[in-house]
């Protein structure tokens, strides 16, 4: 992989089968993303968004193809390393804030580091500047249930920088949000990249998706890249 891509997928293809045939979900998609890069996807539901960021996450293993994440070839890896790959190059924001309930909010953003060799101490100072960056500092012994919406994807946004991974994968994350905390939310997001990670966001809105550098449109498993943003 070349010098300055934080991932690339090339060729790859993802399909299905099922009781009425083959579904193909990624029909022999290519895309480079940058160090730094902000690309937004949109495209109607079932097109492979999902699917896409499912295999660029390393979630799910393409049915042909490559898919290389900071400089690393990660569809041929065990399932042992692929976990490694996602706890340390990529972070995950969803539409729902998938958070432990059993934790606080500090304690979610420090998961990412559980299975490293950081240090406790500095694993815990990071989540805690992290919680401040995204403006729930003072939130961060509290439980999930006594957070807001907006409040608890602040967290998840924390928990995606903590490993300081080379792409953050968001995934429909303020489709649950009023639209004064949806822009508050796609905010920080951008921010984000200031901490060195590439951020690919998959979105039907298009205010959100107006904002990246690069926009893509998918349709039937097919990825087309529109005019770039000047």
């Amino acid at each position: 992989m070349n010098a300055g891509k934080a991932a690339q997928i090339r060729n790859v293809t993802k399909s299905y089968q099922t009781r009425a045939g083959t579904v193909v979900a990624l029909d022999a998609v290519e895309l480079d993303i940058r160090a730094n890069d902000y690309i937004a996807i949109m495209g109607p539901s079932g097109s492979g968004k999902s699917t896409l960021l499912n295999v660029l996450g390393g979630i799910d293993r393409p049915t042909a193809g490559e898919v290389h994440v900071d400089g690393e070839r990660i569809d041929t890896l065990s399932e042992r390393k692929l976990l490694d790959i996602r706890r340390r190059k990529v972070g995950f924001v969803f539409q729902e804030a998938r958070l432990m309930l059993s934790l606080t909010a500090i304690e979610n953003v420090m998961l990412p580091t559980a299975f490293t060799r950081q240090d406790r101490a500095d694993a815990r100072d990071r989540a805690q500047m992290l919680l401040d960056k995204v403006g729930v500092g003072r939130r961060a012994d509290h439980m999930v249930h006594e957070l807001s919406g907006g409040e608890a994807q602040r967290v998840c946004i924390a928990r995606a920088l903590a490993a300081r991974p080379a792409i953050v994968l968001a995934d429909e994350p303020t489709g649950n949000l009023d639209h004064k905390t949806r822009l508050g939310i796609v905010g920080l997001l951008e921010d984000m990249r200031n901490e060195g990670s590439a951020l690919v966001i998959v979105t039907h809105d298009p205010e959100v998706a107006s904002r990246a550098r690069r926009r893509f449109a998918m349709r039937d498993g097919k990825l087309v890249e529109e005019s770039p943003r000047h």
